[in-house]
């Protein structure tokens, strides 16, 4: 136990020194504030507040009026209502004393409207607002002439109330941050594993695992730097969440905060049991990236041979990830049970209600079972791969190893 404490300890300080963690770390820290602060860095830089010069010109007279009410809307424009030609209009947009200008004709039973602009590009449209405005305001004049009773015209324009309605009883939740939830899990899991394979490979380029091979046994050295990788991470998690809840109340307005994300499912069990799925979740990655580490003995092998692995967890990411779409379904619930998904999966189906004790007892067993089966393999792999300073290793060789080991 002393060995493993003092490798672990060697591994966290290895680990806090390095420039990339450090960079990466505040470039993160960096992106979740400047990401919390855009509304309003949008409000300081924008044009919020600089209403569109539009020119309405509606010689005959065809919507009656209505279009003094224009300007009481609470619209994105400085309207003005004149009477001019055609080529007066255009020649004010030339001038720039208007932006665009609305030219109003009545041919046959068309209402013709030219929306005059100074260049006109294939991007370029009709604002779909000013559409609406004026088909209403069209609408409303005709409607008007009709002497309708109030209630005749409830029954033509009633209101219109649309709401989401599941037939599940079950909790919904905030799909937001259920997913957000689960992306910053899979980030923990994935790249801390990660640095387990990376950090034994950067130690047999520098010689140093042969140092550690022979003052303490394989067992101890895969044990203190996946518990110490671990703690790092997990470390870096909780400030990178911290941070983020952080500038969420500082940067962002409660009403804004509330509708986008709704954290009242948040509990302080939940809060645990999250970190307990993040913590076996590393270990299952951990370890088996700790094999993958020592099949190789340079740096730059770290990625191809890791390659496997990662497409392995991304896939089980992908599954919990999708499934969250049919959280009721069977793939659903098989998805928390499997141990490479479950860590993902589980925290969010606990978020929605859904998941039983049982189910997440039952699935934390599956998982510790996992780790125990996986651990037992590494450290035999990793006991008689990890001097290997020779050419990668291949899967056929693995099994070579572990069954040598076994005789």
């Amino acid at each position: 136990m002393r060995d493993i404490w003092i490798i672990m300890k060697f591994t966290i300080k290895d680990m806090v020194k390095r420039k990339s963690f450090i960079i990466s770390t505040l470039v993160i820290l960096a992106f979740i504030v400047i990401g919390f602060n855009i509304p309003n860095i949008i409000s300081w830089f924008g044009n919020d507040n600089i209403k569109s010069k539009i020119l309405v010109v509606d010689n005959d007279n065809i919507f009656e009026g209505s279009l003094d009410s224009l300007n009481n809307m609470d619209i994105n424009y400085e309207v003005t209502l004149n009477n001019l030609e055609l080529a007066n209009v255009k020649e004010k947009i030339e001038n720039g004393d208007y932006d665009s200008a609305l030219y109003i004709t009545k041919e046959d039973n068309n209402i013709k409207i030219d929306y005059i602009i100074p260049e006109v590009s294939v991007l370029d449209s009709i604002p779909s607002d000013l559409v609406s405005i004026l088909e209403t305001l069209y609408k409303n004049v005709q409607i008007a002439k009709l002497n309708l009773t109030t209630a005749e015209l409830q029954s033509i324009s009633p209101n219109f109330e649309y709401s989401l309605v599941g037939i599940s009883e079950e909790a919904a939740g905030n799909v937001i941050v259920m997913m957000l939830l689960s992306i910053v899990l899979f980030y923990a899991i994935y790249f801390c594993a990660y640095q387990v394979s990376s950090s034994i490979t950067i130690e047999k380029t520098s010689k140093i695992i042969e140092t550690l091979v022979t003052s303490t046994s394989p067992k101890n050295i895969v044990l203190g730097k996946t518990l110490g990788i671990g703690l790092v991470g997990m470390l870096q998690m909780i400030l990178i969440v911290g941070t983020a809840l952080i500038s969420a109340n500082i940067f962002m307005s409660p009403e804004i905060l509330s509708m986008v994300l709704d954290v009242s499912n948040i509990t302080l069990g939940l809060g645990i049991i999250t970190v307990m799925y993040f913590v076996l979740g590393y270990l299952t990655y951990a370890l088996i990236y700790a094999v993958t580490g020592s099949t190789v003995s340079k740096p730059e092998d770290v990625q191809s041979a890791n390659g496997p692995v990662a497409i392995l967890s991304v896939g089980a990411f992908y599954l919990s990830y999708f499934t969250m779409m049919n959280p009721s379904g069977n793939l659903n619930v098989f998805a928390s049970l499997f141990p490479l998904s479950s860590p993902f999966c589980m925290p969010f189906r606990v978020m929605m209600g859904l998941a039983t004790t049982t189910d997440v007892l039952l699935s934390m067993v599956i998982l510790i079972i996992s780790i125990l089966l996986i651990a037992k393999v590494a450290i035999k792999i990793y006991s008689n791969a990890i001097l290997n300073y020779g050419t990668k290793l291949s899967f056929k060789d693995l099994i070579s190893i572990y069954k040598e080991k076994n005789k």
